[in-house]
């Protein structure tokens, strides 16, 4: 059974870091893409960053030279960091993982098959 288990989450003031996890067990995603969204209270679940099976590395503007995105194969995890952090980041930040292999990120949700649980991310101000 393949899961993806997310951590780093808490709370931390504006301008702040953080350092999001995420491990996957039951299978190796090391040719897939893997992606982290997030979801703030009313919205819908948006894209946050994702990363290719060469490394390749996508963001959405709002994230853009705050955020990292990076993966360590032999660990099976995918991290995001946080830097710059901003109240309207507060959301719960999800991983999400393709099933299919040697594809480009998408920015859909509907493109990936395995998702975590959730990891809650506040920045007060």
């Amino acid at each position: 059974q393949v899961q993806l288990v997310e951590s780093g989450g808490g709370l931390v003031q504006a301008g702040g870091s953080l350092r999001l996890s995420c491990t996957a067990s039951g299978r190796t995603f090391s040719r897939n893409a893997m992606a982290w969204f997030r979801q703030a209270p009313g919205k819908e679940r948006e894209f946050v960053a994702a990363i290719s099976w060469k490394v390749s590395t996508y963001y959405a503007d709002s994230v853009n030279g705050r955020f990292t995105i990076s993966r360590d194969n032999a660990k099976n995890t995918v991290y995001l960091q946080l830097n710059g952090l901003k109240p309207e980041d507060t959301a719960v930040y999800y991983c999400a993982a393709d099933d299919s292999i040697l594809t480009i990120p998408g920015r859909a949700t509907f493109e990936y098959d395995y998702w975590g649980q959730g990891t809650q991310v506040t920045v007060s101000s």
